[in-house]
C-alpha cells in the first residue's frame, strides 16, 4: 500500500461502511417488515437511510480531490485527465443500464428504467470530476452556490413539491416517458428518485465532497468541523422554504446531508489516520462498486432461479418468525447478506483483487 492510501485509510473505511449500509437497507428479507430506520423517508424528511447515498456521493467528490487535485498540481496532462475521466464514467453507467437489464429480466418488470443509482454516480464523476479539473477551489464553491441556487429556483417554479407533480418529476417523464422508476396509475405521471433534474442537487453533493477533500488533504480537520456545523445549520433553515426530500434532492437535503458527512469524515479521519483504530469496511470500500454490482447480480440471479423467497422462508421466517416476530428475520437476512458480500470482500482483499470500472 502506498504511502498516501496508509494515510487515508479513513476514506476508503468510510467508503466500505457506507456500501455495507447500501446492502443492508436494500436487501430485507420481507419489505412489509422493515426496521424504520431502514426505511427511506416517504417522501419529505430523511431517516438514517436517507444519509447513505450523499455520503456515498460526498465520498466521491473527496475520492476526486485525492485522486485528481494532486496529480493537477504536479502538472499531469488535463486532456488526458479528463478522457480518463469521462471514459470511467462511461463504464460505470454503463454498468448501470446493464443491472437494470437484468432487473428486467429476473423480476418480470413492466417496464426498463434508464436511470438509476450507477447511473447517478457516473454522471456526478463525470461532470464534478470535469469540474475539479478545469476549476479554481472559488469557481468550484460558485459552482455549488449556483447549483444549489439555480435548483431551488427550478423547484420553486413548479409550485409544489409533492409526488409525481413537482417540476422535476414532471420534467424526468417528459424526457423519460415510461422508462423511469414509479408511474402512477390514477394519474399516468412518473416519477424518478434518481431522475435527471434532481441530478443537479446530487451534483452539489458531490462538489461538497471535492472541498472536504481538499481540507483532508492539507489536514484542516477544523475546517471539516466548522463547514459542517454551518451546513447542517444552513439544511436546517432551508427545510422551512423547502422541506428535507431525498427523492427530489433538495438544497435543503444537500446542506444537511453534506454538513453530516462533513463531520463524519473529520471523525474517520481523526480515529483511523491519526490514532490509528482498524479501518472496518476497507475491503468494501476498496472494491465499492464490485461488491455493489455483484450483490446485485446474486440477488436477480436467486430471483431469475425461483430460490429468493424459498431461502428467506426456510432460513429465516418459518423458525424465527414465531419466536421474535417478523421484524427480527427480516433484518437477520440482510445481515447475513452484507455478512456474505463482506467476506467475499475480504477474500479479494486479502489476495490482492481489485476490480476497476
Amino acid at each position: 500500500m502506498s504511502p498516501a492510501a496508509a494515510r487515508y485509510a479513513s476514506v476508503d473505511a468510510l467508503r466500505g461502511v457506507t456500501v455495507a449500509a447500501m446492502l443492508l437497507v436494500n436487501n430485507p428479507g420481507d419489505w412489509s417488515h422493515v426496521y424504520a430506520p431502514l426505511l427511506h423517508a416517504q417522501w419529505h424528511g430523511c431517516t438514517p437511510t436517507d444519509l447513505i447515498f450523499p455520503m456515498f456521493l460526498f465520498i466521491v467528490g473527496v475520492s476526486i480531490a485525492l485522486a485528481l487535485t494532486p496529480r493537477v498540481e504536479r502538472g499531469d496532462d488535463i486532456h488526458l485527465l479528463s478522457r480518463t475521466v469521462l471514459v470511467r464514467a462511461a463504464r460505470i453507467v454503463g454498468l448501470g443500464l446493464l443491472l437494470h437489464l437484468c432487473a428486467l429480466w429476473a423480476f418480470d418488470l413492466p417496464h426498463y428504467r434508464v436511470m438509476g443509482v450507477l447511473q447517478r454516480i457516473g454522471l456526478c464523476f463525470a461532470v464534478v470530476g470535469l469540474i475539479a479539473l478545469h476549476a479554481k477551489p472559488r469557481v468550484q464553491w460558485v459552482a455549488i452556490a449556483a447549483l444549489l441556487l439555480g435548483y431551488a429556483a427550478l423547484l420553486a417554479a413548479g409550485g409544489s413539491y409533492e409526488p409525481f407533480v413537482n417540476l422535476a418529476s414532471r420534467i424526468d417523464h417528459a424526457l423519460l416517458g415510461a422508462h423511469v422508476y414509479q408511474l402512477d396509475p390514477a394519474s399516468g405521471r412518473g416519477h424518478d428518485p434518481e431522475g435527471l433534474v434532481s441530478t443537479l442537487g446530487a451534483l452539489a453533493t458531490t462538489l461538497l465532497g471535492v472541498r472536504a477533500g481538499d481540507w483532508l488533504r492539507r489536514g484542516d480537520v477544523r475546517a471539516l468541523w466548522i463547514a459542517g456545523a454551518i451546513a447542517m445549520a444552513l439544511g436546517l433553515a432551508w427545510s422551512w422554504w423547502q422541506p428535507l426530500n431525498k427523492n427530489l434532492w433538495t438544497p435543503s437535503y444537500v446542506l444537511w446531508t453534506g454538513g453530516i458527512a462533513c463531520w463524519v469524515l473529520a471523525a474517520f479521519h481523526l480515529l483511523i489516520d491519526r490514532r490509528g483504530w482498524p479501518a472496518l469496511g476497507r475491503a468494501f470500500g476498496v472494491n465499492a462498486i464490485a461488491a455493489y454490482a455483484g450483490s446485485a447480480f446474486m440477488l436477480y440471479a436467486l430471483a431469475a432461479a425461483g430460490w429468493l423467497e424459498p431461502l428467506y422462508r426456510h432460513g429465516f421466517a418459518d423458525w424465527m418468525t414465531p419466536r421474535f416476530g417478523p421484524y427480527l428475520p427480516s433484518l437477520a437476512y440482510a445481515l447475513c447478506f452484507v455478512a456474505l458480500w463482506w467476506v467475499v470482500m475480504r477474500v479479494l482483499d486479502a489476495r490482492r483483487v481489485y476490480f476497476k470500472i
